[in-house]
């Protein structure tokens, strides 16, 4: 019983950690808003291939769908009611467990539904102007994944908490005729899962400095839910003390273009731009927030480590959702523009300015071939350039972390083993990697089957399995490439001390869809970003209420009751999560080149 206990704590705490973020509710077909107008995101984004992307299974597995239909909000209505709507996620009239919004599944296991996430859950987004709403698939969401998560963990502490409450989601899950055993299981179960769930939001969610809705901390949530709940030496593998205060919120980036960038991640840590880089950062994600997992000490294998047994991730689903990003175009700008204003524009997008040492927009921005990452197709250069932004998501990737199950474990010999405290960022890139070797060159083969195909085979085997499109094979490199990019993901970032905090600058193809601006979203609009420091609002409403002339969102917001409060660039400002200092480019240019350059930005 307790190995099911566990089970559920760390599948739920896992896809919790942020995979919460899809709780599942039934409401009538009748309730949901008229259906958006869909950007046009080029030829290869159909309509079936946007549905996939809304459902395809990654192997997050957060809550039992009978608990979370269960519980109910803080004024008795059901907790998913609205389809998780009042934190911003958008219904899916077509998901096949009706009542789910996008990004939401429930992953059949051993008879149950369990809740989980897709990555569309986070990068879809819908924009609102004059009455009309407008969807961009891979756009940052506009939705609050932290009150979401404060919320849950309300509803699921009255539950333990009030014996009439727990009465009643007893007999929601159990039925009215349930014996008090079941109800007593039960009851272990819910703890089993609230205790990792309660310790990782209670010890990283912000109570000063709330995230607010388009925005989440991802890499401390990452790093606190590998280390925090993942690899303690026994159960329940919490490591309190390595949870840290997830104060580094950054906006929801784009996916439209990431297969091909060189790097991704904010801070440009995660290598990219081939078929097992891609991987690794999907996988990445999905151990910090969605999946079942626990590594345990295993000397039957050749690292010592089993990554693989108690591991949910679908590197099926992973690499299906990989292709089907490639396919999502930029979104097109959906109203009128003005060609010759346009053209005006690209010239100043291309001018050479004086006061910012004789670059251009296009030098940080444009289009340029990038690092050799495969034979068969070219990637974008994703310069790492620090311009005076916040600079507090950096800093994370110094933390530094008991290794607990991991101490000791390597995966190359000329990679020094995890010490007993060492970063964070190693623990992440050890589980990755090692999961990533042991699924795709498992060492339980027989010696006839050994003999009968090289490792190179056995792996193009395997992706070949995972893959649907047999044309992605051919982003697969050869078994001493797979093992070099397998060892990138190990490097951890060097510091630069000349230009300690570096961003990626990324290709600008729809960026007129994804405000608020800067990495940690903390501009309102293009417009806003074109004025200096010290002249950018110092607070605005966050909201899916679109302004197409300022390029971002509109003053008046009325779907959250949220406003972001930014700060400057004096001392220790700078580091505070919400500095709006920083990327001074264009704010030197007349009024006319700015209105030139945001109608060209629109029409990227």
């Amino acid at each position: 019983m307790k190995k099911i206990e566990y089970a559920l704590r760390t599948k739920c705490l896992a896809g919790t950690v942020l995979a919460m973020a899809m709780l599942s509710s039934l409401p009538s077909l009748a309730a949901l808003p008229s259906s958006p107008v869909m950007t046009n995101q080029g030829w290869k984004w159909t309509d079936s291939a946007r549905n996939k992307y809304y459902t395809e299974d990654q192997g997050s597995r957060v809550i039992p769908l009978k608990w979370i239909n269960a519980l109910k909000q803080a004024d008795g209505a059901p907790f998913m009611a609205d389809s998780l709507s009042r934190y911003g996620y958008l219904p899916n009239p077509k998901s096949p467990e009706r009542g789910l919004p996008v990004g939401f599944i429930a992953a059949k296991e051993k008879g149950d539904k369990i809740m989980g996430l897709t990555c569309s859950a986070c990068h879809t987004r819908q924009i609102d102007v004059s009455g009309t709403s407008y969807r961009i698939d891979g756009g940052p969401a506009i939705t609050d994944i932290q009150q979401l998560f404060t919320d849950l963990d309300l509803a699921v502490d009255k539950v333990l908490k009030d014996p009439a409450a727990f009465t009643e989601f007893a007999k929601a899950v159990l039925g009215p005729s349930a014996k008090k055993a079941d109800e007593d299981k039960l009851r272990a179960d819910v703890d089993a899962w609230y205790l990792p769930y309660h310790t990782i939001m209670s010890r990283s969610l912000p109570t000063v400095s709330p995230w607010g809705p388009s925005r989440l901390d991802a890499v401390s949530m990452i790093f606190n839910r590998v280390s925090g709940l993942d690899i303690g030496l026994t159960a329940p593998y919490i490591i309190e003390e390595n949870i840290k205060l997830a104060d580094a919120p950054v906006r929801y980036p784009f996916v439209w273009n990431a297969p091909i960038q060189d790097t991704t991640q904010w801070p440009g840590f995660a290598p990219n731009g081939n078929r097992v880089l891609g991987l690794s950062r999907n996988l990445g994600e999905v151990f910090g927030v969605f999946a079942e997992f626990h590594p345990k000490k295993d000397d039957s294998r050749l690292l010592k480590i089993n990554y693989v047994e108690n591991n949910s991730a679908n590197f099926h689903g992973l690499n299906k959702q990989e292709s089907l990003i490639k396919k999502i175009g930029p979104p097109k700008w959906p109203w009128k523009l003005n060609k010759v204003l346009a053209a005006e524009g690209e010239k100043v997008f291309n001018k050479k300015d004086p006061n910012e040492d004789n670059e251009s927009c296009a030098d940080c921005h444009g289009i340029k071939e990038g690092k050799m990452r495969s034979f068969f197709h070219k990637t974008w250069a994703t310069p790492m350039v620090d311009v005076g932004t916040d600079s507090r998501e950096v800093n994370l990737l110094g933390s530094q972390v008991k290794t607990g199950v991991l101490e000791g474990a390597t995966i190359f010999p000329n990679k020094p083993p995890l010490k007993a405290v060492d970063s964070a960022f190693s623990v992440l890139g050890t589980v990755v990697g090692g999961a990533i070797l042991q699924h795709y060159l498992p060492v339980e083969l027989t010696s006839e089957e050994q003999k009968a195909q090289s490792k190179l085979e056995r792996l193009k085997a395997m992706f070949k399995k995972e893959i649907d499109n047999i044309e992605d094979l051919v982003d697969l490199p050869d078994l001493a490439n797979f093992e070099d990019d397998i060892k990138k993901t190990l490097d951890k970032p060097v510091p630069d001390t000349a230009n300690p905090f570096k961003y990626e600058s990324r290709v600008l193809q729809g960026i007129w869809a994804t405000a608020p601006y800067l990495h940690n979203g903390s501009v309102q609009s293009l417009a806003e970003l074109l004025t200096p420091a010290e002249q950018r609002s110092p607070e605005f409403k966050v909201g899916p209420a679109y302004d197409p002339d300022k390029v971002g969102l509109a003053a008046v917001q009325t779907k959250f009751d949220f406003t972001l409060k930014t700060t400057g660039c004096k001392g220790d400002e700078r580091n505070s999560g919400n500095s709006r200092c920083g990327h001074d480019y264009g704010t030197t240019f007349s009024d006319a080149e700015k209105k030139a350059l945001l109608e060209y930005l629109k029409n990227l």
